[in-house]
């Protein structure tokens, strides 16, 4: 284990970075009234002004030090949710939680079902779906670092929201229980056995049903989070699908690699790629038109964002859609972009506490 005093050290670096800044162009828009939020989370979101009928909803968590229009900014998420009709979520973290703007993935009271900041993200999924036509058989979650952690944590604890999540640089659910033996996980010190990194993952909900598919987007040469994490989060993620140690099958294209694991339905339950050569962050290709290079955002040919939505049949194609919307696409009411205000602000907040309520997220 690292001596208090590394960790301190550490720590204090993290703190004298300067958060990514929320751009003045930024189009999210603030999401208020979402339950109790026992996390005291911020939380912002994006409607596209075309939508399919019942359209997907991808929750997006930054990393430390970022915030969710600087993540956004550099990821792309809402320039291709504009142009492939999906709604996105952006949870976000404050300073009185973390210093770092971390979520906070190694507090057990943040990472159980029905609790802190994994409820209050369960709580702004719930108020999206209860104000928006959110197809609830397409929910995805990803995040960057402590967000991919964070995300493994919200699959885990609710892996009958989900239908997917990708984790970019993050670790296995419940590695570790506080700062130090969070910096220790992350150098891949100290990482679980196998059978009992699968038996933390299953003892996280009473969930019975399908589980979620998941990708797993690591840089070969990130030596914040090593990618031993990456492996781990691969094989506690095999338990509940039933899956071999070995993949199924495998590629490798510009110097980069994808392994597959596919289940009895032939459907690829997991992938995992190894970015070559790249560090701490997640893979952005500028020049597809969604993204740009900012800190612990990379610029290496390959978009993440791009490809993660694929794999989830967000997108049709590898190309950016110029000038096209779905068939069934409409013009998202008036009334959902535009705050109420007076009587009818309390007319859709007593509808959100109703939803929550039968959702069992608040009492």
């Amino acid at each position: 284990m690292r001596s208090l005093s590394d960790t301190l050290e550490r720590l204090a670096r993290m703190r004298s970075s300067k958060p990514t800044t929320p751009t003045a162009s930024s189009i999210l828009r603030k999401l208020d009234h979402f339950g109790s939020n026992p996390g005291a989370l911020s939380a912002w979101h994006h409607i596209p002004k075309q939508l399919p009928v019942a359209p997907a909803l991808v929750v997006v968590l930054h990393g430390c030090t970022q915030t969710a229009a600087g993540y956004d900014a550099g990821s792309g998420w809402t320039a291709l949710a504009e142009d492939d009709g999906f709604v996105v979520l952006f949870p976000e973290q404050v300073r009185q939680n973390n210093a770092n703007l971390c979520f906070n993935w190694f507090s057990v009271a943040d990472t159980q079902r029905d609790r802190g900041e994994a409820l209050s993200i369960r709580q702004m999924i719930a108020t999206m779906v209860a104000t928006h036509p959110i197809d609830e058989r397409r929910i995805y979650i990803t995040g960057l670092s402590a967000g991919g952690a964070m995300a493994n944590a919200m699959m885990a604890c609710y892996p009958d929201v989900f239908a997917g999540g990708a984790i970019i640089a993050g670790l296995p659910y419940a590695a570790a229980s506080s700062i130090p033996e969070a910096f220790d996980r992350m150098r891949g010190h100290g990482l679980a056995p196998t059978n009992v990194a699968q038996t933390s993952l299953r003892a996280a909900s009473r969930h019975d049903g399908a589980w979620p598919t998941i990708s797993v987007w690591h840089g070969a040469s990130d030596k914040t989070v090593v990618p031993e994490n990456a492996a781990a989060i691969v094989a506690q993620w095999r338990g509940v699908h039933g899956l071999a140690d070995h993949p199924t099958a495998s590629e490798t294209f510009n110097r980069h690699s994808r392994s597959v694991w596919r289940d009895a339905h032939s459907r690829d339950a997991i992938e995992l790629y190894q970015i070559s050569g790249m560090g701490h962050g997640t893979p952005i290709d500028a020049s597809s038109g969604y993204g740009r290079g900012a800190p612990f955002m990379l610029d290496v040919g390959i978009s993440s964002t791009v490809e993660i939505a694929r794999n989830w049949g967000l997108v049709a194609s590898f190309e950016r859609r110029e000038n096209t919307r779905p068939e069934t696409s409409r013009e998202q009411p008036a009334a959902r972009q535009t705050p109420p205000s007076g009587g009818a602000e309390n007319k859709i907040q007593s509808v959100i506490e109703k939803a929550l309520r039968s959702a069992g997220l608040m009492k």
